[in-house]
């Protein structure tokens, strides 16, 4: 009786650590679940917010108006971004990824670098994308972001830079190409602060104006054939 009660207890003993991690394994399958889910809820309210930032001024957009517009009550956002000024950060970065990718895309397709072409798409995609371009200038002007939210907007803002660096070196430009980037990402902005709502002109009017000044500006960056 006694060996068996021992050998009982061997055989439980050798179970014990498969038990554990079979406990543990359905503790981490739970909590990645519940993660998953959380990203889930929080790329629906990222969806909302940009729906409204399509139709409505930036500044003007509250996060009631988000809230409505993804089926959730105001106070349930704040289970998933800490205050708004977080959520209209990573909206941006959402749509700045979806610029990243559209260049990507772009440039990679093209063998020695068609910055004419380039700088044409960039300005029609934010033009046809009004809203990342208004988020863009409203964080590049708003000094009252914190340094973790600044640094996710910067760490956003160089991905677009290294999709121009790729351009230049393609168009075999000297390094450093960086402030080449640097100088092309800011000329297209300023075209469209500059004349996006210019007065008196229709919208396709304007944009035929901002498309040719692209056109301009790509001339100022020659490619290198040596």
């Amino acid at each position: 009786m006694l060996c068996l009660q021992i050998e009982h207890r061997a055989v439980w003993q050798s179970l014990w650590p498969i038990e554990k991690r079979l406990k543990m394994k359905e503790k981490n399958t739970f909590a990645d679940l519940k993660s998953r889910e959380k990203k889930a809820r929080q790329d629906i309210i990222i969806d909302a917010a940009e729906r409204v930032f399509a139709v409505k001024p930036f500044s003007n957009v509250s996060i009631r108006d988000i809230a409505k517009e993804a089926g959730i009550s105001h106070a349930s956002i704040y289970r998933y971004f800490p205050d708004q000024q977080s959520l209209f950060v990573e909206a941006f970065i959402h749509g700045a990824m979806e610029i990243v990718q559209f260049l990507a895309d772009m440039i990679r397709d093209s063998e020695t670098g068609d910055i004419e072409k380039v700088s044409e798409a960039y300005l029609t995609y934010l033009m046809t994308n009004d809203q990342y371009f208004r988020m863009m200038t409203h964080f590049m002007l708003d000094g009252s972001l914190s340094a973790e939210l600044v640094e996710k907007l910067n760490a956003a803002e160089r991905r677009i830079f290294d999709q121009f660096d790729i351009l230049f070196r393609k168009m075999k430009m000297k390094e450093p190409v960086r402030p080449l980037s640097h100088a092309f990402f800011a000329a297209l902005n300023g075209v469209l602060i500059t004349f996006r709502n210019y007065p008196g002109r229709s919208k396709e009017a304007v944009h035929r104006h901002m498309l040719k000044i692209a056109r301009v500006i790509a001339t100022k960056f020659p490619q290198n054939d040596v």
